[in-house]
């Protein structure tokens, strides 16, 4: 297990969950701006687990630390952040953050999120290269979290494949957005609205006209086997 790297320019509270994964048997990394935490990541991409990344940071913010290193590192990103409105939630995920959480937080939450972004971590490493599902235009290569349409390769955060997976898995089945959370997420934590978030997420990349995810109104999503 690599090292989780906790980036907050709030002192008190990036020693709070430092002390706290690390009571919890996890090794940790403190660092307390932008400019460090770019810097670390750069020269230490491998041995990174799991990122929590503060939003309001001085000078570089943490949207921007994201942006410029998630082709560094294939490792969770989790934002921690006072901004707890929906429009910073989309904005995390589109620049490649995997999960969410607003402060203040339960630290139980905390816990439970860093837990379950590291066993679906650890469940996809260990997939072999070759597994691939192919539906109409798209296909995913599970081993190697690489999404393609028609050919081409689009990026895609750890979340946004794991929701894709699950989908296409089950391509035909209409599933529950509780469903989808409960596999997907892996935890009791959380707000069922990023299910809905992380949907339009892989829409905006694969599928802007609606072609293979169906909403079925009231009841969640259906990825279409056989597109038209």
């Amino acid at each position: 297990m690599g090292k989780i790297l906790i980036v907050d320019d709030d002192v008190a509270i990036a020693g709070l969950i430092s002390d706290v994964l690390e009571d919890e048997g996890f090794e940790t990394v403190v660092k307390n701006d932008g400019k460090s935490a770019y810097e670390y990541i750069m020269t230490n991409s491998r041995e990174i687990s799991l990122i929590t990344l503060d939003i309001m940071m001085p000078e570089i913010s943490g949207l921007e630390i994201c942006k410029f290193v998630r082709n560094h590192v294939e490792c969770p990103i989790i934002f921690v952040s006072a901004k707890g409105k929906t429009v910073d939630m989309v904005l995390g995920l589109e620049t490649g953050g995997d999960d969410y959480i607003s402060k203040p937080f339960v630290i139980d939450e905390l816990v439970a999120k860093v837990k379950a972004n590291l066993r679906r971590e650890q469940r996809h490493s260990s997939g072999a290269d070759g597994d691939r599902i192919k539906v109409g235009d798209i296909e995913i290569s599970i081993g190697s979290f690489e999404v393609k349409k028609c050919g081409q390769s689009i990026p895609f955060s750890t979340r946004e494949f794991q929701l894709l997976q699950y989908l296409m898995e089950n391509a035909g089945k209409v599933l529950t957005r509780e469903q989808i959370f409960a596999h997907v997420w892996d935890t009791e934590f959380g707000d069922i609205g990023t299910v809905a978030v992380n949907i339009k997420s892989i829409r905006d990349k694969i599928d802007p006209n609606n072609e293979y995810i169906k909403t079925v109104w009231g009841v969640g999503y259906k990825f279409v086997k056989n597109v038209k």
